[in-house]
């Protein structure tokens, strides 16, 4: 069969095995691991992340991107769909007064049960609707309550940092007040467990598999958090909806990024010692599974683009900013004729929000606000408040009883998900919408287009007893991938192709005499073509002794899966893209008519995966279960591990998405089959124990039904 395209049909079958590269004759390359697939040989984590490389020509191509990223990040945070916006319920009181502004305590219930609390500034002698700024404080030591010391204070004064003792002392406290003595309401909120907010510790309640499983994660909580703390600032009666912005530094900064690339409501945003193409943000609570697969902090701002962002850099992970990050986000905004609506700043500090950087983000507000300062803004002095008089709950305003810990909390998420996604059984179409989407980010990858497989490496065609071999590499244009196969092509072939997943790869084709197996020889007969490819760690790419692992869950003493699966597609989905890799080949073989699909064992879930995100490019797909659920999954580190698998419905949430061609499916799991499943008419399940000539042999009927 070659890539140059012949006729028929394509049966594409995917096993996964620890076995050997197998017998000479299922062998491309002489040497182990010699394929060259980066995944051998690199991985990321917060220090290294993926590097964004723009190659974009006009606006619409990166629209599509920007797109892609605004779902990326609301899949790995949880939040896609977006939760119900129940009753935020706010109390706001304790008005304090100050020389040009005001200070209020807020609290609110971003869901029921979990509540936000923080302090609003309001200017006084200000009329009409007012611009706002949404101000995320980040990991300095009591966030909100944050009081430095008289020393420390004057060596920053020393430094130049900071030009008052005031804003030396409270320097979190002091861009609020001078925000709002520029004419903004501004709302400062606690991130979880600092300040008022400390029902939930730090860190800690969301750190296990299962939460990996629901995508409930730390950071998707923040940012949840962050988003109904627009819900409210939007709703006051003194906001200019049109005119809201996002600033904080550190892990506040990170908060802004993340903000403004789900939410469309900021119209300006000014992340602080954040971006960078270096360490992206070392917290649990600035990390989930997902959130940086194919993305750095660098290419997350550029998806603001064209509405004005400003950053600093100092003298930390974001120092090269300048020449780092800041010219490939640049090249976005060129894209819109909007250049001088992104800029960044370095000023050699240590990593701060000091007053130098904050005058920078005075002026970028002044301008994009349309505040109407005519002059250069320097930061005024300023009475600070006391942490304890900033402090929202009192004997009048107690935190309110049905406020919850962690477990309640993510109780109630789960309650909340599955309802929701189960709720769209009502409408199949957007079901597939959604849970669509999941699934692509989930995997990381979606079909390849016509002409983005290439085949490297040929070995063939070799003519032998009435068969033709060809082996190679898949290989994807601008990729890093390199995936080993071998195509098996009988005399009188009928133009279709079996794509074959098997947990051995391409040295399951074959038995001990190195003749083609019977049950490939089954497939033979029927004269359709067989493709197998060593799926990622199986066969050829099982990888060198010491090859690096994707990623460690481990950073900063901590342990958790985002460090890892939020840098790193999981072993499951990267055996899935292979699988998609497979049919986009077999879809672009001259004379192909139809390519079919069959996935046994393990290998049956990774066909699965694919068989949900291939659409028609895939005619009639057999695939075993192998009775395994994602519920079974304990290990962070299991070979089955699929961060978000279970927030979408398992393996039977994926059904639904088999909705062209016919799909039959055999040994299925024991957990319950949501309704829609039922109702997926191009799929049947069928009961009793599957074996594998069954498979073959309803995979090779004529396509006229079942």
């Amino acid at each position: 069969m070659r890539y140059a395209l012949r006729s028929a049909v394509v049966v594409v079958c995917v096993f996964f095995t620890s076995a050997s590269a197998g017998p000479a004759v299922s062998r491309v390359f002489d040497a182990p691991a010699a394929s060259g697939d980066e995944r051998l040989r690199i991985s990321h984590d917060v220090d290294n992340p993926w590097p964004f490389e723009p190659h974009y020509t006009a606006v619409e191509q990166w629209a599509v991107r920007q797109q892609e990223i605004r779902e990326q990040v609301m899949v790995a945070e949880g939040l896609w769909p977006m939760p119900e916006r129940t009753p935020l319920n706010p109390i706001i009181h304790g008005r304090i007064e100050r020389e040009g502004y005001t200070v209020e305590k807020v609290f609110f219930a971003s869901m029921p049960g979990h509540y936000v609390s923080g302090n609003l500034y309001r200017p006084t002698g200000k009329s009409g609707k007012l611009p706002a700024v949404l101000s995320p404080h980040g990991h300095w030591p009591g966030g909100r309550f944050y009081e430095n010391g008289e020393k420390e204070a004057r060596q920053q004064i020393e430094k130049g940092a900071e030009k008052t003792m005031e804003g030396a002392r409270f320097p979190i406290q002091a861009r609020c007040a001078m925000l709002a003595r520029m004419g903004c309401v501004v709302f400062q909120y606690d991130m979880i467990g600092y300040a008022d907010s400390q029902v939930i510790v730090h860190r800690e309640g969301f750190n296990d598999v299962e939460a990996a499983l629901r995508l409930q994660s730390f950071m998707g909580l923040q940012s949840w958090n962050s988003v109904r703390g627009l819900d409210f600032i939007t709703a006051l009666p003194d906001v200019d909806p049109k005119r809201i912005a996002v600033t904080g530094a550190s892990g506040g900064g990170t908060q802004t990024l993340v903000l403004c690339a789900i939410d469309p409501r900021p119209a300006v945003s000014f992340p602080a010692v954040m971006v960078s193409e270096s360490m992206q943000g070392g917290c649990i609570c600035e990390n989930a599974p997902l959130l940086r697969v194919g993305l750095n902090n660098a290419e997350l701002a550029a998806s603001f683009a064209p509405k004005p962002l400003g950053m600093t850099a100092a003298n930390d992970w974001t120092q090269e900013l300048e020449t780092r990050g800041f010219p490939q986000i640049k090249a976005i905004y060129k894209l819109y004729g909007a250049a001088d609506k992104a800029m960044a700043w370095h000023r050699p500090f240590e990593h701060n929000y000091n007053q130098v950087s904050r005058e920078l983000m005075y002026n970028w507000m002044n301008k994009h606000l349309a505040l109407g300062l005519a002059e250069t803004v320097t930061e005024q002095p300023f009475v600070p408040v006391s942490p304890k008089e900033l402090s929202v709950f009192d004997a009048d305003h107690p935190l309110p009883a049905d406020s919850t810990d962690a477990a309640a909390l993510r109780k109630a998420m789960t309650a909340a998900s599955d309802a929701q996604i189960g709720a769209f059984a009502k409408d199949p179409a957007e079901y597939r919408r959604v849970v669509g989407t999941a699934l692509r980010a989930i995997v990381g990858d979606k079909l390849p287009g016509r002409g983005e497989v290439l085949v490297g490496d040929s070995r063939g065609p070799k003519a032998s007893d009435g068969l033709t071999i060809e082996k190679g590499t898949i290989q994807r244009r601008g990729g890093g991938s390199r995936v080993p196969y071998v195509a098996i092509t009988p005399a009188g072939w009928n133009g279709t192709v079996v794509v074959w997943a098997h947990p051995e790869g391409k040295a399951s084709l074959f038995d001990a005499q190195e003749k083609p197996s019977p049950l490939v020889q089954k497939l033979l007969d029927g004269k359709s073509a067989v493709l197998a490819p060593d799926l990622f760690l199986t066969g050829e790419l099982l990888g060198p002794v010491g090859a690096p692992q994707p990623g460690s869950a481990k950073y900063a003493g901590f342990t958790f899966a985002g460090y890892r699966y939020g840098y790193n597609p999981a072993l499951l989905a990267s055996r899935a893209s292979d699988v998609l890799s497979a049919i986009a080949l077999a879809r672009e073989w001259e004379g192909v008519k139809s390519v079919r699909l069959v996935g046994f064992g393990k290998a049956g879930i990774a066909a699965l995966l694919a068989r949900g995100l291939a659409g028609d490019a895939v005619d009639r797909a057999a695939l075993d279960l192998d009775y395994f659920d994602f519920d079974q999954v304990k290990d962070a580190n299991a070979e089955m591990m699929l961060p978000g698998a279970i927030k979408y419905g398992g393996v039977w949430g994926i059904v639904p998405l088999c909705s062209s061609g016919s799909t039959a499916l055999w040994n299925a799991p024991e957990t319950p089959r949501p309704e829609l499943v039922a109702k997926t008419t191009k799929v049947q399940i069928i009961e009793g124990k599957g074996e594998a000539a069954g498979m073959l042999t309803w995979l090779l009927r004529d396509g006229t039904n079942q």
